[in-house]
């Protein structure tokens, strides 16, 4: 990694709306994980720190189920500066129910969540296996979690890794071509998204934990 780069993850954990439950062991998880590659991350629920100075001593922001409106305007800015100038964002599950009164979040995010069905076992398809976070995943991964649906197909705004059949499962709402994982970009800035990780059981779960692995370090390697 380059070494004139920050050496920091901010993982990001505020909530507004509905609080997952495995947020704690997320944050383990993501703690854990940039260990493995030598990086430290910092755990916040306070927004206060998206700033620009303190936004400046990371690599990487990791939305971790965030969820409602957590920022104010001044830190919007300050957060949709740093990415756009070369900053890189994740967001794990509950991120795409975040910011909803804030419009250039759908385009840091890829897509609104509306909907999900109870929690089930389907088939997931992965669709690009070049990228870190799906390279190591079976063809066809059949899991059990929270299945997202979203305002609206984010396929042609994103780059798109996984979806899910919705044949495998009852309550989908998205169609025949449901994505669940993709990339993002915002100016000179990139993200990466998944719909999954609800439980707290997902985050030691040896696949799942291989594509957050792969996720993550698509954006700080």
């Amino acid at each position: 990694m380059a070494e004139d780069r920050p050496t920091r993850v901010l993982v990001f954990t505020r909530t507004t709306g509905y609080r997952h439950e495995s947020i704690p062991a997320g944050v383990d998880a993501v703690r854990a994980l940039a260990a493995e590659d030598g990086l430290a991350a910092d755990h916040t629920e306070d927004a206060g720190r998206f700033c620009p100075d303190d936004l400046a001593s990371y690599r990487t922001v990791v939305w971790l189920s965030a969820s409602g409106d957590v920022l104010d305007a001044d830190q919007r800015r300050a957060f949709g500066d740093w990415l756009a100038a070369g900053g890189t964002f994740a967001g794990v599950h509950g991120a795409s129910t975040a910011e909803r009164s804030w419009p250039d979040y759908e385009t840091i995010v890829g897509a609104r969540f509306t909907h999900h069905p109870e929690i089930q076992t389907a088939e997931i398809h992965v669709e690009d296996a070049d990228h870190p976070s799906t390279a190591s995943l079976p063809t066809l991964w059949r899991h059990t979690d929270e299945w997202y649906d979203f305002e609206d197909n984010p396929r042609g705004r994103v780059h798109v890794l996984l979806t899910v059949d919705e044949n495998t499962y009852d309550g989908g709402r998205m169609g025949t071509d449901h994505p669940l994982a993709w990339t993002t970009t915002y100016g000179s800035g990139r993200g990466w998204y998944t719909a999954l990780g609800h439980s707290s059981e997902h985050y030691t779960d040896p696949t799942f934990l291989a594509h957050l692995r792969g996720g993550l370090r698509s954006l700080w390697r």
